[in-house]
């Protein structure tokens, strides 16, 4: 069976954040449990470098933009190297193979393409367009990039979303295309019912330059939000790549709230054209406050991901936001919050019960190991919360398992039946926690690799095998 997996492209306008990570390491989740299955997994990522956005910023730094989208892009592929992340492709859109499927996906939507003119309310820094409406609604000044809107009149190349609308209403009510959670469901649904409108694909090279250009029309380029969302098929070689014919449709999509709607409204009206399956899934994730706020430079709450992975290790951050961020709603990091579950959770629970049973075994039973069952139950119930990409409830059910050995433990006082002799019962206890430490070091390995294969080295084969340090060493606390 093949599964195919991918990230939403992260535009390169800044360097990596939270979110950022977050939504790769949730995605390595679905892919690294794909391939504990049995799968033929592809796991894509990379990132989205077309727009004047780009070429602005590239022009204030005084690089060319080629230069600054090579140097951005860069920190996100560095990002998932040190995330652990299995991805096996990078795209960028500024790819030759990208750009050249992207011109003949054009030509192929090409009886859904008309030219008009447009009129409509611009922000560079969102790239996007806004109604009239909610600039109104903003004083004529957008929120988020603090610049007014502009007011743009120009003839671009227009989709014909709202010919779809009734069939993309009806595989996302019907689940046939599914988006978890619901209420992100009930979200995009009201959207398409109030009405999907024909949308600009295009702008003019006048005023763009930095884009993909439009086939038989010098003058425009692609908008960089409806070429971006090619990549789920141009990284597969669409249409006459292997990969392709062997991977589409996607079993997921993961994306964040905010670019909802072009996942679930736009593109699936263009694979809609292009007569192609819909994905499976769009898991649709929220996002990471800091101490109670948006991240933000200017209010100097800004966390870089390798800045927590320097001091506590990556599994220790993949652990915080696959459990400690709500998996379906927004989340909040803190330094202080983030020590306490590597130092009560990871250390105190995970790393104490792996260390105690390392020690008594190869104390009472000189390193000797038997083989041990699998925990099927448990199993199952975590293939149901990662198929429904509840990370927080999948770490929640194998840390009971943890909590539960540290009780058994406590019950049983291997130590006291060392001392009284009862060598029968010690063998029965010690050969019960390192078969649940087995069993939750296979669970792990989705959401530790690290650490699953750490606790899978000591207690694998008949004989124990004993690290050099404890799986999570004691860290200062990190000021705030």
């Amino acid at each position: 069976m093949n599964f195919y997996v991918t990230t939403s492209l992260p535009y390169v306008n800044g360097m990596p954040h939270l979110g950022h990570a977050m939504e790769l390491i949730m995605a390595d989740v679905l892919a690294r449990y794909a391939r504990v299955q049995g799968k033929d997994t592809l796991f894509s990522t990379g990132t989205d470098e077309h727009g004047g956005k780009i070429a602005e910023i590239a022009a204030s730094e005084a690089i060319s933009t080629k230069e600054f989208t090579d140097k951005i892009s860069k920190q996100f592929s560095d990002l998932a190297k040190q995330l652990n992340i299995s991805n096996d492709r990078f795209i960028r859109t500024t790819d030759p193979n990208h750009e050249k499927r992207a011109q003949e996906i054009w030509a192929k939507l090409k009886d859904d393409i008309y030219k008009s003119k447009y009129i409509g309310w611009y922000c560079t820094g969102d790239e996007a367009f806004f109604t009239e409406a909610t600039v109104k609604a903003n004083n004529g000044t957008c929120p988020a990039h603090n610049r007014p809107y502009e007011k743009i009149e120009e003839e671009n190349y227009f989709f014909k979303l709202s010919s779809y609308s009734d069939k993309i209403l009806e595989v996302i009510e019907s689940d046939k295309l599914k988006i978890i959670p619901k209420t992100r469901k009930n979200e995009i649904v009201q959207v398409i019912k109030d009405g999907l409108e024909d949308i600009s694909i295009s702008r003019p090279k006048e005023k763009i330059a930095w884009g993909i250009d439009v086939p038989g029309d010098e003058t425009q380029v692609m908008y960089v939000w409806f070429e971006a969302l090619l990549n789920y098929i141009t990284v597969l070689s669409y249409p006459d790549g292997d990969d392709f014919k062997k991977f589409w449709p996607a079993n997921y999509q993961v994306l964040g709230k905010d670019i909802l709607r072009f996942h679930a409204a736009i593109w699936p009206g263009i694979l809609l054209s292009l007569k192609l399956p819909l994905p499976d899934k769009l898991y649709v994730h929220g996002f990471i406050n800091i101490d109670g706020s948006k991240m933000s430079k200017s209010l100097g709450n800004y966390v870089l991901p390798g800045e927590v992975i320097e001091k506590y290790g990556v599994d220790a951050f993949r652990y915080f936001v696959l459990r400690h961020i709500p998996s379906y709603n927004d989340g909040d990091f803190t330094w202080g919050k983030f020590h306490e579950a590597y130092q009560n959770e990871l250390g105190n629970e995970l790393g104490n019960a792996v260390q105690r049973t390392l020690v008594m075994v190869r104390n009472y039973m000189d390193n000797a190991l038997v083989d041990s069952t699998e925990d099927t139950q448990t199993k199952e119930l975590l293939e149901q919360a990662i198929t429904d990409c509840k990370f927080d409830r999948a770490l929640d059910i194998i840390w009971t398992k943890v909590k539960n050995l540290n009780q058994y433990i406590e019950d049983e006082k291997p130590w006291l039946l060392n001392k009284e002799g009862k060598k029968e019962h010690l063998k029965e206890v010690l050969d019960n926690q390192v078969a649940q430490i087995r069993n939750i070091s296979v669970f792990l390995k989705p959401f530790l690799p690290e650490t699953s294969d750490k606790i899978e080295n000591i207690f694998s084969g008949n004989t124990l095998s004993v690290p050099e340090t404890t799986l999570f060493p004691r860290v200062e606390e990190a000021n705030a």
